[in-house]
């Protein structure tokens, strides 16, 4: 293996460059240290693989994958301890689509276990909320452990929310597909009756949250009617699936004619970017077996689809007549 790495390298290597004066360069490393790792004197570390690997752009998964590929490597994202780490998630998460959405064949595909993230990034109460509850879970110093969410508006920078909005306009561009089911509303309720009644988010602004989702469930609506983006400049498509057999992963694949990649969770923002081409593809043919298995609600007819809407703004109405239901006890 280190072997055909040593190779790829040479091919790429200027032919004014010695293989062992770039090796030694780009490890810091002495000539004689370079010398033995080119001729496979000394075996490399895995950090100083990748770290030759991605100065060179070639892929490591097709070098190490082995016979029946069931090990790939995955790119995981920076972990997320404060608001320029917030920040920071936003714009990589920006790039790492950024040059696919330009091209006419990208599409996404969203697993929805929450309300998709697109939707929570817009100049909203619901979008700096989501912000708080992020930070108060992903904090390790404590600093946010007893803020309020008032507190945490008046020192919100407005670069995060900028960073924030610019993610949220690649789902203006992109053909989209999502499978929801009735409890993809559920973790952001669950998030505004927490901190309500930890008494950190006061009724007023609970109660604006609560408005907030129905915004959101209204525009998803009016997409699956539609069957376009909202607001969208090229008319992108949109088809929602209600998927009842299945848990929802909060899974994103974006895919071209030629391309894709998918990002899976791996805590409650950071993710494992792959774009192993067989693994993609077995998750490609995975969505493909779910939309099989689910119900398009643009053909379930008119009284399905109301429903569905239904049983979610009946979920936020429950959750608001809890808090006024709570403020009342509170007044005893």
């Amino acid at each position: 293996m280190q072997e055909q790495l040593i190779k790829q390298i040479q091919a790429l290597v200027p032919e004014n460059m010695s293989i062992i004066d770039a090796v030694a360069g780009i490890l810091n490393l002495s000539y004689d240290a370079a010398y033995r790792r080119v001729n496979n004197k000394t075996s490399l570390s895995l950090e100083e693989g990748v770290q030759l690997a991605k100065h060179f752009k070639i892929s490591l998964n097709k070098l190490y994958e082995v016979g029946d590929q069931n090990t790939i490597m995955a790119e995981k994202s920076n972990p997320i301890r404060s608001v320029e780490d917030l920040e920071g998630y936003f714009r990589n998460s920006y790039k790492s689509i950024e040059g696919l959405t330009k091209l006419k064949s990208a599409s996404i595909i969203y697993s929805a276990k929450d309300i998709p993230i697109f939707y929570t990034l817009t100049d909203s109460i619901l979008t700096k909320y989501k912000f708080y509850v992020w930070l108060k879970f992903l904090n390790e110093d404590g600093s946010m452990e007893k803020m309020t969410f008032e507190h945490f508006l008046s020192v919100l920078p407005q670069s995060l929310l900028n960073s924030a909005m610019e993610l949220s306009q690649m789902y203006h561009y992109i053909d989209v597909v999502e499978f929801w089911n009735d409890n993809t509303v559920n973790g952001t309720l669950q998030q505004i009756l927490y901190y309500f009644e930890s008494n950190l988010l006061s009724k007023e602004m609970a109660l604006q949250i609560c408005e907030d989702v129905k915004k959101v469930v209204d525009h998803v609506e009016e997409q699956t009617i539609n069957e376009v983006i909202t607001n969208s400049k090229n008319n992108a498509s949109y088809a929602l699936y209600k998927s009842d057999l299945l848990t929802m992963s909060n899974t994103v694949m974006v895919k071209t004619q030629h391309h894709k990649l998918f990002f899976t969770p791996f805590t409650v923002l950071s993710y494992f970017r792959i774009s192993h081409p067989t693994t993609c593809d077995e998750m490609h043919r995975f969505f493909q077996n779910q939309m099989k298995n689910s119900k398009l609600l643009i053909n379930s007819g008119a009284k399905d689809r109301s429903l569905f809407f239904n049983k979610m703004h009946l979920k936020i109405q429950a959750v608001i007549d809890r808090i006024h239901l709570d403020n009342n006890l509170a007044l005893f």
